[in-house]
């Protein structure tokens, strides 16, 4: 969604990486000006090049209306936004201000950084979470699924800037609301890739053709977004990081937060859960999410102590 060329908005940024690089791009191109702030000085060169205006603190961006926050944990988000906050509690935003936070985190623990927040500007900036789905292409594409959890009137103001970054937006209820969504969606991104991953291996050890499973599999009620991006990873055992593994344990953890806080009973979460915590274990948390089928090869005796050459990292 293009701005008008007349109109500038201004958008605070934190989090350049893997995900937040092109997303900052996208609202560039779609004629935004945007000031990022990284924890690393590496993302600044091509968030520069597209038009990004880096900031040295993130209190710098206090003047926005407002902020994306794209970093991998919530307790991160708390530590760069801990100058932010002081800044506004010695002169609270003239204006509403809006602290996106489009990282996967707590549905539990964003409701009280929204209350830190709230508390820190005299209720003059609130927090909207909306986590996305659809990986790196679909941060590079503008492509993503964006969950938005925030008031009516948050959500129809922050319409443009959903709208340059995704294409299926969706307005789920109050702050929280967007979270527990991205948990449901990982619980099932992780249950279905751990289940790939097996299924690999039954027909590795039956003597099937992975590759010709995946493939007839992709045309019946199997079939799905998951398999499409994962199996041809899996088949040539190329776990190459789109991102990192270890964010599903995390993910998961919300899924079992989340669960014990409405009384839920999910027996696949708890086993989703342990393989995870196993694939960690296991020294394979910084490859892809692919991995999980490296993981279950080992347990089968398929790959007990593979060479470290055969793992495509």
């Amino acid at each position: 969604m293009a701005l008008d060329n007349e109109v500038r908005a201004t958008v605070g940024f934190v989090g350049l990486g893997l995900m937040g690089g092109p997303m900052a791009a996208n609202l560039l191109a779609a004629g935004w000006r945007v000031r990022g702030w990284n924890r690393s000085a590496g993302a600044y060169a091509p968030f520069v090049e597209a038009g990004g205006e880096p900031v040295e603190s993130v209190a710098d961006l206090a003047g926005a209306d407002s902020i994306v926050f794209m970093l991998p944990d919530l307790p991160l988000i708390e530590d760069a936004a801990a100058s932010l906050l002081t800044a506004w509690a010695a002169e609270p935003p003239a204006r509403r201000t809006r602290v996106v936070v489009m990282s996967s985190v707590s549905p539990v623990g964003v409701k009280q950084f929204g209350a830190a927040v709230a508390d820190a500007s005299g209720g003059r900036a609130v927090v909207v979470d909306a986590p996305v789905s659809g990986g790196r292409a679909g941060a590079v594409e503008g492509t993503l699924a964006i969950m938005v959890g925030a008031e009516a009137g948050d959500f129809a103001a922050l319409a443009s800037l959903f709208g340059a970054m995704g294409t299926n937006v969706v307005h789920l209820g109050p702050l929280g609301a967007g979270s527990l969504a991205k948990a449901c969606n990982q619980l099932i991104v992780g249950a279905t890739a751990a289940a790939l991953a097996e299924a690999a291996v039954l027909a590795e050890a039956g003597g099937l053709d992975v590759a010709e499973l995946f493939g007839v599999l992709s045309g019946g009620l199997a079939a799905s977004r998951v398999m499409d991006q994962l199996a041809p990873r899996m088949t040539a055992r190329d776990y190459t990081p789109t991102g990192p593994s270890k964010f599903m344990l995390k993910d998961l953890r919300f899924v079992e937060a989340a669960a014990s806080e409405a009384g839920a009973a999910l027996p696949l979460a708890r086993a989703a859960l342990a393989v995870y915590g196993d694939l960690v274990d296991e020294g394979l948390g910084d490859l892809d999410l692919a991995v999980v089928h490296e993981l279950a090869r080992r347990r089968s005796g398929l790959a007990s102590t593979p060479p470290q050459e055969e793992i495509v990292s």
